[in-house]
């Protein structure tokens, strides 16, 4: 049986990742979109989610790819209708209230799924088979990119609950959390402000676990000369890299595995799964570490962010 989604947020993440995946995904069809400034050929257009849920023939399944703040309003109204909810992330603008949407999800006897696209990058599970064998004694992550090139004009993510650099380095969090064996938690946390932003362009993050592991994150959104997704484990077994955001795997700077990004297909496989049963997938530890990150943060106010 077909999958009929309908996306609600005709944005950059939507055109780039969410519509071309689902062409792909065999049982799954995007057949609705509700944006505010943008349409779509080939299927139904409205101009807000409450338009659209008048039509609610038309879909069975809703993809929430709007900005966190005020998302949990569309995901409660999509659960009233008795819709599947697919949450692109981060899934809320704060942990507590994606708490009461799995509540209301059950209750209606839909699917509510919190997605964490880096965890679907191939380097991921087997990542988190080599730790499950090893002896971890320290983990590094550098998350670095440029703003101006992958989130031009985005005011909205310098905002409040829109996490500044967290934005991609919670991408990093979510594959951390995937892959080591035990949880860790913060133990300090040093956060870089532009003196014109309420969101922070940089962070220094460190971390331990119950065996006391040290994991220490960098994140930066003002690195000019190319991206670096990259996850470093020293371990007995060797030294561990999950390097470009997941893609790829070394040992030893040997490499095991390199394979394309398919992360937003594997996304649809599994919301289609969980859609048949009913099933609810919602994990908030990676949105649990940004809010423990602002609790524990150390404001430094750095030089004024000016996009153009």
């Amino acid at each position: 049986m077909t999958l009929r989604v309908a996306i609600v947020g005709l944005g950059k993440i939507a055109r780039d990742q969410h519509v071309p995946s689902i062409a792909t995904v065999e049982g799954v069809e995007l057949t609705a979109v509700a944006s505010r400034n943008a349409s779509l050929d080939g299927v139904a257009c409205f101009s807000t989610l409450d338009e659209m849920l008048g039509h609610a023939d038309l879909f069975e399944a809703v993809a929430l790819c709007t900005p966190p703040q005020g998302r949990h309003e569309l995901a409660h109204a999509a659960l009233s209708a008795g819709k599947h909810v697919l949450l692109e992330k981060p899934p809320g603008a704060t942990v507590s209230e994606v708490r009461p949407l799995e509540a209301l999800a059950r209750e209606k006897g839909v699917s509510l799924f919190a997605t964490w696209h880096s965890r679907f990058a191939p380097a991921v599970e087997p990542a988190r088979a080599f730790l499950a064998q090893s002896r971890i004694r320290s983990v590094r992550i550098e998350w670095k990119e440029d703003v101006r090139k992958w989130h031009p004009g985005q005011e909205w993510i310098w905002e409040p609950g829109g996490l500044g650099v967290f934005d991609p380095g919670i991408n990093a969090l979510s594959i951390l959390t995937a892959i080591l064996p035990r949880p860790v938690f913060l133990t300090k946390s040093d956060l870089s402000f532009p003196e014109n932003r309420a969101a922070p362009i940089a962070a220094a993050l460190a971390f331990s676990d119950g065996a006391g592991v040290p994991v220490e994150a960098d994140f930066d959104w003002r690195e000019t000369r190319g991206e670096i997704w990259n996850i470093m484990a020293e371990t007995d077994a060797g030294s561990l890299t999950v390097a470009d955001g997941g893609k790829r795997m070394l040992v030893d700077g040997q490499v095991r595995l390199d394979e394309p990004d398919r992360e937003y297909a594997a996304i649809y496989r599994r919301f289609a799964e969980l859609a048949a049963t009913g099933g609810i997938d919602v994990d908030l530890s990676p949105l649990q570490h940004v809010a423990d990150a602002f609790l524990l943060g150390r404001r430094h106010v750095v030089e004024a962010f000016v996009e153009s």
